[in-house]
Order: structure tokens, then C-alpha cells, then sequence
């Protein structure tokens, strides 16, 4: 019987084991080229903020992602194809792991997150992973 998500340590494991899975995909591992060289396990301490933050409303995550995926936009483009993968993976994660209110909750704030975010950085391309929550 999976979990429920119910304190830091479950969202540590949501992470962690999420982008795992993120560095071994071919699509969405070069995203992460640069963090992993320099500051992987300072980033996932800032993802355990923003989720724990997204999930428990806990404060402590001051960061600005829409303005680092733009950033990383420029250096790296990103595509439609790129957003969905993400969110397939986590989902899958989620559902791998955890059941019940907060699970269901991380995912559909994952999919506000990609869908918010696919709008402003290519407001070209509409998100092809269903509608903006």
C-alpha cells in the first residue's frame, strides 16, 4: 500500500526519486548539465522548499522559477515536448509512491506549473498538456 504525503521527509523523497528519473531521460537530463557539475544537492534542497512550500504552504522558498526557466530558456531552448515529458514523469513518480489528498494536490500543481509556465516562455505554442488550472 503506497503513502499518503504527509510531512518533509515524504516531499524529500518526491524529489529526490523524481529527479533521479530526470537525469536519466534523454529529453531532460542536458536541462540539468550545469546544476549537476556545480550544485546538485543544493538544488534538490531548494526543490524540497519549493514543495514543501507548494504542498504544506511552509514559507521558506523565496526563489523565482518562472525567471530560471527563462534564464535556462535562452541558454537551452525549451519545447513543448520538453514540459509534458516533465510532467509524465513526475506524475508517474507520484503515483509510484504516494496516494491520497497531497499526492493528487502535487500533481495538479505540477500541471499548473507546466502550463503557466509553457505560456510565458513560449507564448507561441499552446500547452498540449490540457488547460492552465
Amino acid at each position: 500500500m503506497k503513502k499518503e504525503i504527509v510531512c518533509p521527509e515524504d516531499v524529500q523523497l518526491l524529489v529526490r526519486t523524481f529527479y533521479s528519473r530526470v537525469l536519466l531521460d534523454s529529453r531532460l537530463a542536458p536541462f540539468f548539465a550545469h546544476v549537476v557539475k556545480d550544485h546538485w544537492e543544493k538544488h534538490l534542497e531548494v526543490l524540497d522548499l519549493f514543495w514543501n512550500n507548494i504542498l504544506f504552504y511552509s514559507g521558506g522558498y523565496d526563489g523565482n522559477p518562472l525567471q530560471a526557466h527563462k534564464t535556462l530558456h535562452q541558454f537551452k531552448t525549451l519545447h513543448t515536448q520538453d514540459f509534458d515529458r516533465w510532467l509524465q514523469l513526475f506524475n508517474e513518480t507520484v503515483d509510484e509512491l504516494f496516494e491520497g489528498e497531497k499526492a493528487e494536490l502535487a500533481k495538479q500543481r505540477a500541471h499548473s506549473i507546466a502550463s503557466v509556465m509553457q505560456l510565458k516562455i513560449l507564448p507561441d505554442e499552446a500547452p498540449s498538456n490540457g488547460n492552465v488550472y
